[in-house]
């Protein structure tokens, strides 16, 4: 195998390695995506009442307290009180 050669042989390679990254990347951030979309979807139904839990329970109260914290600097930035 000739010096071009193998240089074609390598460049391949890594383009074979990149794509497989990439999709591994990409495949990630799916995963990250729907966990997000589940615990969305787990929060409101912990709100509604329609489900319950210990576990889910305490994390949808420190996403609520993390909403009104927003929420309270929000109308402290625009002066207004909510």
């Amino acid at each position: 195998m000739g010096f071009v050669d193998k240089l074609k042989a390598g460049a391949e390679q890594a383009g074979n390695k990149a794509r497989e990254t990439a999709q591994e990347v990409q495949t990630k951030r799916e995963l990250g995506q729907a966990y997000t979309d589940l615990g969305k979807t787990a929060s409101g139904l912990v709100d509604r009442g329609e489900i319950s839990h210990g576990e889910l329970t305490a994390g949808v109260d420190h996403i609520k307290e993390l909403q009104a914290r927003l929420s309270g600097e929000a109308a402290s930035e625009t002066g207004t009180d909510e």
